[in-house]
């Protein structure tokens, strides 16, 4: 049995996020900050295997953005960093 282990992701912005205990193979983490019409934001993310997977996040944003009527977003992808789950 795979050992568990925690995921965690640290984006410029100084924001951190955390996945686990889990033994899923996630490489990558990305995130979505969409700010909206009405000035409000919506954050999307997600973590995959590889960093290929996360880049092809990105090839479906223009539509959604058109879809959704978002003034502006950003997209991240920052490499998931593991360290033992406790126990």
């Amino acid at each position: 049995m795979a050992k568990k282990r925690y995921l965690t992701a640290m984006l410029p912005d100084g924001y951190v996020k955390t996945i686990g205990p889990t033994t899923a193979p996630f490489t990558h983490y990305w995130r979505i900050v969409a700010v909206l019409q009405n000035g409000k934001s919506e954050v999307f993310w997600g973590h995959v295997k590889s960093l290929v997977e996360a880049k092809k996040k990105r090839n479906a944003l223009g539509e959604a953005a058109m879809q959704r009527g978002w003034r502006r977003h950003t997209f991240e992808i920052v490499e998931l960093v593991a360290t033992d789950a406790p126990g």
